[in-house]
């Protein structure tokens, strides 16, 4: 009998072994799989998303401006935001040998759109007042506020004649020559009295040159 007692204790003992191992295991196992790994992907998703706002703040706005005269690769070029005409030449190839830095404000802040005219050592210009940075000719740009966009076949350089359809560096340095054998032009049409510079070709640039 109580052999019989004892084995029944024993089968006791290991029911409720049994049982809590089995309870163990499926509580531990339902907490494994509840654990929510969403917080590391969020987290990372926004490591991610933080980042790239932080590339697209400091990234500064690009603009364009049109860089003819006295520089290597005339043309339009990209800057940043807050450059300068210092900036824009440099990324036009940089100022030819015949170039006057006098005449120009390296230092003037330029905006989307402006044109930047690097003046010869050629050019007669006259600059009215002194040290006035406000003035965009004086600066060597031309802004979109001028409604006369026409090269004045008078003071243009070389450079600036070659913006001109159908005149190419022979062609311009020809006008230029001729100019400083002959004195400025009169009128557009003395343009004509240029070697290689016939009626046709004269219609084709009387709509965008001037004298004056």
């Amino acid at each position: 009998m109580q052999e019989k007692k004892n084995i029944i204790k024993i089968i006791l003992i290991v029911i409720i072994v049994l049982i809590i191992i089995v309870y163990n295991f499926f509580i531990k196992k339902e907490e494994f799989e509840e654990f929510d790994y969403s917080d590391f992907i969020v987290d990372g998703a926004n490591s991610i998303e933080n980042n790239n706002l932080n590339e697209i703040i400091n990234e500064k706005n690009k603009i364009k401006v049109y860089v003819i005269g006295e520089v290597k690769n005339p043309g339009v070029v990209e800057i940043e935001e807050g450059d300068r005409i210092e900036d824009a030449i440099i990324l036009a190839g940089g100022t030819t040998e015949n170039t006057d830095l006098s005449k120009i404000n390296l230092a003037y802040y330029l905006e989307d759109g402006q044109k930047i005219v690097v003046p010869s050592i050629h050019d007669n210009i006259e600059n009215e007042g002194e040290n006035n940075n406000e003035d965009l000719s004086e600066a060597g740009v031309v802004g979109e506020s001028s409604n006369d966009s026409k090269v004045n076949i008078n003071t243009a350089s070389e450079a600036e004649l070659q913006t001109l359809s159908g005149i190419g560096e022979s062609l311009a340095e020809r006008i230029v020559t001729y100019r400083e054998e002959n004195g400025k032009f009169k009128n557009i049409e003395d343009l004509k009295n240029v070697s290689g510079i016939g009626d046709k070709k004269f219609e084709s640039l009387k709509e965008y040159i001037k004298v004056k």
